[in-house]
C-alpha cells in the first residue's frame, strides 16, 4: 500500500483519506508478519498525507478470527488487537480521527460473523453499510 500511496492518494489531491491497512500483512500474504514494519508503513502513509495537506482518518484493522487460506497464521485476533491498540494510541498522540471498525463489527470471538463476512475476512454489503456510516461520521469530523 505504501508503494502505491502517491499514485492512489496523493496524486488525486483529496481533502481527506481513510487509511485502513494491516490485514494482508497479518495474514502473511506477502511474507512473514512484522508488527513494527506494518505499523511503520501505516505511519509513513499518515505522514505523506499530512505533508500533502490531506486530512487523515486512521482506521482500525477489521476483526478476523483466522485466515482460511493461511491456516499456519496463529493468534490472529490478538495480532489484530495489538496493532489496533498501537494505531489508536498513535491517532491520539497525533490528534487524528480514529475510526474503530473493529469494535463495531466484531463477534464474541473477535472475528467477523458469517453475515458480515462469509469467509471471515472480506466484508459483505451489510458490513460495508455499517462501515460506510462510521466512515462518513469520521470524515465529517476531519473535514469540519
Amino acid at each position: 500500500m505504501l508503494v502505491r500511496f502517491r499514485e492512489d492518494v496523493i496524486n488525486l489531491k483529496p481533502k481527506a483519506v481513510v487509511i485502513l491497512a494491516g490485514t494482508n500483512d497479518i495474514a502473511e500474504n506477502t511474507g512473514s508478519y512484522d508488527p513494527d514494519f506494518t505499523f511503520g508503513n501505516i505511519t509513513s502513509m499518515v505522514k505523506l498525507a499530512q505533508a500533502n495537506n490531506i486530512k487523515v482518518v486512521l482506521a482500525s484493522v477489521l476483526p478476523a478470527s483466522a485466515f482460511r487460506w493461511r491456516t499456519s497464521v496463529q493468534d490472529v485476533p490478538n495480532k489484530i488487537m495489538q496493532l489496533n491498540e498501537r494505531l489508536k494510541n498513535y491517532a491520539r498522540e497525533q490528534k487524528l480521527v480514529y475510526l474503530d471498525y473493529h469494535s463495531a463489527l466484531k463477534n464474541d470471538q473477535n472475528g467477523l460473523s458469517e453475515d458480515m463476512a462469509p469467509d471471515g475476512v472480506h466484508p459483505t454489503p451489510a458490513a460495508y453499510k455499517i462501515m460506510a456510516s462510521l466512515a462518513q461520521e469520521a470524515l465529517r469530523k476531519v473535514l469540519k
